[in-house]
This record gives structure tokens, sequence and C-alpha cells, in this order.
């Protein structure tokens, strides 16, 4: 019209109906129409009946495979419960071929070691090199203790620091959550970084503070593991379980290298000799066993046949010299070592003694029993001179002493901290959910850590 150029956007959509086909001549009547209505019907009721038959076979194909899938887990899990007997059948049958070779060897030679683990119950009775090893040991013992003991180490953590600390971190990630509970711990002493815990998972786990990481998990337990030792200057770990076995593990090889078999029935307690070198284990089957942790051997096995009562807990002294064990009956029964004879029994709780602790300083002993309270005794007096009574349903799980001798943790209910002497309490933490089953001092009690029956390990420190 005016000769300009027109653009896309000025055009304008006009809408038209398309011209809809009409039918054809034969389907203008009714009757026509109801044919091809029928005719439609009859295709989609045929098409339906097909869908429905081609369903019922799928679901026929669908549950012959869950059978058979079902039918293959029962063969697979029958087959693994074979192997796993068969694999406990030759671990057991290799020891005792080891053990003959080994009885008909000269005493001067050890056993071959072997990969395998060896289980030994013969008594070898106590030698008098071991006796006069464990004397030396504490002769040079005692005289370290009399120096330390007059003064306290510098770094030591003071009272009013110590009254200061919080939780720092909490790790619920070690032991297995389909059977919560960790039953035991312990620290290294010569790396209180690294950490020791035993659960109701039936495993033993190695755990890194610094690195936050399990070092190791190691298995071979049937029952829960109630105690647990790290070897203050070797890479080797001992544990202790109802299935009435003690193991020895190697945590840089992972595996178990050593099986002691010293009971009949469940291990209650388990303390390792200053030396190093031999273990001391209480049973529910009223023995106490003095063992050598390199050939797995029973040294010594003794029982009190006058009390005739199941072993709750077993306790070295600094010295190692003599020992403490506690009762089912609520007795706590001081041992010489030497002489294998019961010296002194300190009665006065109620309800089986569940924990034990000798001070470093060597003159104090604590004890907690199922009567909500710790009793402190003098070894030189052999009488009572404290008793700490607790809530009363307070139960007492854990004691320990820290290697100054300057503080008391006390691991049950809660968590509690006692300066001696004063015998004070310092610190009071329930941060766990559970009940806690172990405490420990680190290095000068730069920090405190613990552990529960909510899977937990827990630090504490400023």
């Amino acid at each position: 019209m005016n000769s300009q150029p027109l653009s896309e956007e000025q055009l304008i959509d006009i809408k038209v109906s398309h011209p809809i086909r009409p039918k054809a001549p034969s389907s203008t009547s009714i009757p026509a129409i109801l044919k091809a209505l029928q005719d439609e019907w009859d295709a989609v009721m045929l098409h339906s009946f097909t869908l429905r038959q081609q369903l019922q076979t799928t679901r026929q194909e669908l549950s012959h495979a869950l059978y058979q899938h079902d039918a293959a887990c029962r063969v697979i899990a029958r087959l693994t419960k074979e192997v796993t007997a068969a694999r406990e059948a030759l671990a057991t049958l290799k020891p005792q071929a080891g053990l003959v070779a080994h009885q008909a060897m000269p005493a001067s030679q050890p056993a071959a070691g072997g990969g395998e683990p060896m289980e030994v119950s013969v008594q070898v009775g106590m030698t008098p090199e071991i006796i006069q090893k464990l004397q030396d040991k504490a002769t040079v013992l005692t005289t370290e203790r009399k120096k330390r003991g007059k003064t306290v180490p510098e770094e030591l953590v003071r009272a009013e620091d110590l009254s200061k600390y919080r939780q720092v971190a909490s790790h619920a990630g070690l032991h297995s959550a389909s059977v919560p509970g960790i039953l035991c711990m312990d620290l290294c002493p010569s790396d209180t970084n690294k950490v020791l815990t035993g659960g109701a998972d039936k495993n033993v786990v190695v755990f890194d503070k610094k690195e936050e990481q399990i070092i190791a998990t190691l298995k071979g337990h049937t029952k829960k593991v109630t105690s647990v030792i790290y070897h203050p200057s070797q890479s080797v770990v001992f544990s202790a379980s109802p299935d009435s076995t003690i193991r020895v593990w190697s945590v840089t090889g992972g595996n178990c290298i050593q099986v002691v078999r010293a009971h009949e029935a469940s291990v209650t307690g388990l303390s390792l000799h200053a030396t190093g070198d031999y273990l001391l284990s209480s049973s529910e089957d009223q023995y106490w066993a003095f063992s050598d942790i390199q050939t797995g051997q029973v040294l010594t096995k003794v029982t009190d046949e006058a009390a005739g009562v199941a072993l709750t807990c077993a306790q070295f002294h600094p010295d190692g010299l003599i020992f403490g064990t506690g009762t089912a009956d609520s007795q706590i029964k001081i041992w010489d070592l030497k002489e294998r004879t019961n010296v002194a029994n300190f009665p006065g709780h109620s309800g089986p003694v569940t924990s034990i602790a000798f001070s470093e300083n060597g003159y104090y002993l604590a004890t907690g029993a199922q009567d909500s309270s710790v009793k402190l005794w003098d070894l030189r007096k052999l009488k009572n001179f404290k008793t700490i009574a607790l809530d009363n349903s307070y139960e007492v799980k854990s004691l320990v002493f820290d290697q100054s001798g300057t503080y008391l943790a006390v691991g049950g209910s809660d968590i509690r901290v006692y300066i001696c002497k004063q015998w004070s309490e310092v610190l009071n933490f329930s941060d766990h959910s559970g009940l806690v089953t172990g405490v420990a001092f680190g290095d000068n009690a730069q920090f405190l850590s613990s552990a529960g029956m909510d899977r937990s390990l827990k630090f504490y420190s400023l």
C-alpha cells in the first residue's frame, strides 16, 4: 500500500478450520454405525483379553523367579555356615597338632610360632627363672616409684584446669549398630592417641584419636568382648570374652596371633604384668590364671577352694608381685603371685565387685561393686579408709587412676573424677546416653576418654 517493507511481526494469523472428510456412504445409516461400534468393541475386548493373558504369564514367571532366588539364598546361607564351621574346626585342629609337637620338644626350646594361633591349656608351672624375672622387675619399679612419688610431674594438669574440661569429640561408628555397646576400653601407654575398644558386636577396634580413623578391626571372638589391654611397647593388644578365650592380636597384621585357653567359663578380668610378657586373667570358673603371652601357655592356675565363688575382675599391683581379684560374693582378695596364695581379704561391699584399680603410688586400692559405692583401701594397714557413696541406683563399671596417682576416674551411670587424698569431686560428665563402661586418662591427664553402651567413644579436654 505504502511501498514500505513488511516485517514478520506485522503479519496476523488467520485461523481456518480444516475440512472434515465425510463418512463413507455405507456408514451413514444407523445399522452401519451400530456394526462399526460392535466391531470396535470386539477389537477392544480382544485386546484386553490378550493383555490379561500376558499379565498372568508374567506374574507366574515372577513368582517362579522369586522362588528360585529364595532357594538360592537358603543354599548360600547353608554353605556359608558350613564353611565357617569347617574353618573353626581347622583352626582348632592345627593348634592341637602344634601342641603335640611342642610337648615332645625339650623345655628349653620354644614352640614354633607359625602363622596360626596356638591354643595351649597345659600348665607349665612357675619356674625359678620366671620368679626371678618378676622379682627383678618389681625391684626396679619400686625404686622408680619411690623417686617419682616425691614430686608431682610438672606437666600434670592441675585440678582447677581439670574442672574446666568439656567434651571435645565423640565417635559413634566404631562398632556395629545392630548390637550396640562398647563394653571396655584401654589407651596405648606409649601413644595415648591410640584407643582400644571391645564391643558387644564381638569385635576389637583400634582407633586413632589424632587421625580420627579406625586403624584395625579385629574379628575372632564368638561372644562379646569384655576386657581389652594395649601392650605398652609392642603393636599387640589383648582381649577376653565370655567365649572363655583370651586372644592376642597383632595390630599391624590385623590378625589373631595367639589364643590362650586358660579357663572353662567366661573370662571376666584381664591384666598385663609390668614385664609385658605375662597375662593375669580371672573367670567365672572360680580360677585366676597366669599365662605366657609369647607361647600361650598357662603357667599357673589357682582357685580359693574354701570360697568356691566366681571371680569378677582382676588387676596387677604396679609392682607385679601381688594382685587383686574381685568376687561375685562382694570380697576383694589380694594374692601373692610368687607363692600363689591368698594373703589378704577386704570385705565390706555388698553385691558382686565390678571393678578394682591400684594407684600408681602402690598404697591405694580402689574398688567398686553393685552397691553404688567406691571404697578406698590402704594396702599398708589393710583397711578401708574412705567410702565414696554414690547415688542409690549408680552402677560402677570402671575405675582408673591416672599415671601419677593424683586423680581417680569412676565410670558407670555417669563419669566422675576425684582428686586423691582429699577425695573431692572435680568433674562430672553425663554426656553418654547409656552406661559408661570404660574411662581412661591421657598422658598427665591432658585429656579424659570414655566409652559406653550408647556405642560412642568420647574425649574431654580444655
